[in-house]
């Protein structure tokens, strides 16, 4: 386990109840078996989890959804055709982007 490794719902638990039997940090750590910084973290509520790696979407549910339904009313409409409907729509999107979502919804996945 690295540094940044989240501790389990096991752990969590049996830091709050020695927390509440008034058990030092230290003490609590030496006894699950992590760190003191790891306990602290847990404690002041700082540790929420991990972030998601990688970039961001750029587009919502709800814009994937408008595609959705404008590839489905006509499948034979150009890319250039949906890609200025979905702008027109209030997404505003990369050719490629474009291109990736109407593969997906078309059923040409590969």
């Amino acid at each position: 386990m690295g540094k940044t490794a989240d501790l389990t719902a096991v752990q969590k638990a049996i830091i709050d109840t020695l927390k509440q039997e008034g058990k030092t940090q230290k003490e609590i750590s030496e006894r699950i078996g992590r760190s003191q910084s790891a306990v602290s973290r847990h404690l002041s509520g700082k540790s929420v989890g991990r972030k998601k790696c990688g970039r961001k979407r750029c587009t919502t549910r709800r814009g994937d959804r408008t595609l959705r339904k404008t590839v489905e009313k006509d499948r034979f409409q150009t890319l250039g055709d949906l890609r200025k409907q979905w702008t027109e729509s209030g997404v505003e999107t990369s050719r490629a982007t474009a291109y990736r979502r109407v593969r997906v919804y078309s059923g040409r996945s590969a």
